[in-house]
């Protein structure tokens, strides 16, 4: 088939959920014999180098530019209040994409559309395909909507349960506008029960390559990972939660130990909550090899979000013990105790952390099991065969 495949980010390098997901579904496509078109945003900071190399495996690529300001996001923000259409799709409309794929589409054909995240959902009206197939990472309204959970302003509770709203009501219309919806979880696509019955809907879970990384060799392990970019709200949400009700706990227990949080973003995540003794707060980083060669302990205290949390699969990879809340590790086949440990209040995040950092045995033990996990059921390699079934 020839497919023109949309995508919201470059998806290189491989440094977060969307990229990963998106980058090994287009390999195994193009693998599969299908001519694949990429058409893709592109952000201040992507690289060239980026583009060609996501280009082997593409007829071409096709890239818009995606400019964003804290001036476009307070207007987007109040022309949404007054609107159906939730302010998380309206801060991406872009007529240069819409241009870009009128244009192709009037010098091409494309026998299918993969669209990848609700974002790019809305622009699959402007082509003529004979399949359109839309890969949902996750249910995308659950994530302000948990947030309002936790949310004590009223205020802002309000404005993010109205959001959720807008945004349930949109994207289960994107999702009956499609031929075929796929799913990370079940649980993402138990919250759209009763879509139109045309619908063809699947579960593939997001998959990685265990192949390209070795189980860590560990020196002097002595580190609290928490690896996630700070700008996504759920991780900048967990993090605080961590550092307030569960890491003085820790320190007490363990002054060896040292929390180190590492993301996009984490100036303006703690601008005004100074990290305090015993943590390293660091951006984005390249080559992680120094911080996790020294990690002792992986967490993932997410409290809200949807679909897979690919930090676990990461962390499983490269043989990390891993303790994360139950929506931390939502999506994910776990055997609490054995691949991981769950613990949802603080007092036993804390217990359950400060055991791992005293007990090497138990945190040899879980990271292995993590290993054996992601190489028996989330290697790409054997989980996307399942999209030859999408485009059959």
């Amino acid at each position: 088939m020839r497919i023109i495949f949309l995508s919201q980010l470059l998806p290189l390098p491989l440094d977060a959920g969307p990229k990963i997901r998106a980058f090994y579904v287009l390999r195994h496509l193009a693998e599969a014999g299908h001519e694949v078109t990429l058409v893709t945003f592109l952000r201040p900071g992507d690289r060239d180098a980026d583009v060609r190399d996501v280009a082997r495996f593409c007829r071409s690529v096709e890239t818009v530019p995606l400019v964003r300001s804290r001036a476009r996001d307070v207007r987007d923000l109040v022309a949404s209040v007054g609107s159906s259409t939730p302010f998380l799709i309206r801060r991406d409309r872009s007529a240069a994409m819409t241009e870009r794929l009128g244009s192709l589409a009037r010098c091409r054909t494309f026998d299918a559309l993969h669209a990848d995240q609700l974002w790019m959902a809305p622009y699959a009206a402007r082509l003529q395909v004979g399949l359109r197939v839309l890969d949902q990472h996750n249910a995308v309204f659950r994530v302000p909507e948990r947030l309002a959970r936790n949310q004590s302003n009223g205020l802002l509770r309000y404005a993010l349960r109205r959001e959720a709203a807008k945004l349930e009501t949109f994207e289960r219309a994107m999702c009956a506008s499609f031929d075929r919806v796929v799913w990370v979880s079940e649980d993402d696509r138990a919250a759209f029960r009763g879509l139109p019955s045309g619908t063809g809907e699947r579960v593939i879970p997001i998959a990685v390559d265990p192949t390209a990384r070795e189980p860590l060799q560990r020196s002097r392990p002595h580190r609290v990972t928490f690896l996630g970019g700070l700008h996504w709200p759920p991780n900048a949400e967990g993090v605080r939660w961590f550092m307030r009700r569960v890491w003085p706990t820790v320190a007490a227990r363990v002054p060896s130990a040292v929390l180190t949080v590492i993301g996009k973003g984490s100036a303006r995540a703690f601008g005004r909550m100074p990290p305090g003794p015993a943590v390293e707060v660091t951006d984005y980083v390249r080559d992680l090899t120094r911080y996790l060669s020294e990690t002792a302990a992986f967490v993932v205290p997410l409290r809200t979000g949807a679909g897979m949390r690919v930090k676990i699969l990461d962390a499983w990879t490269w043989a990390l013990p891993v303790v994360s809340t139950t929506i931390g590790a939502e999506g994910i086949v776990t055997s609490p105790g054995e691949n991981l440990i769950v613990a949802d209040e603080h007092e036993v995040f804390a217990d359950s952390l400060t055991r791992v950092l005293k007990d090497r045995a138990l945190a040899a033990r879980l990271g292995a099991n993590g290993r054996a996990t992601v190489e028996a059921l989330y290697d790409w390699r054997k989980v996307y065969p399942a999209w030859d079934q999408v485009y059959h």
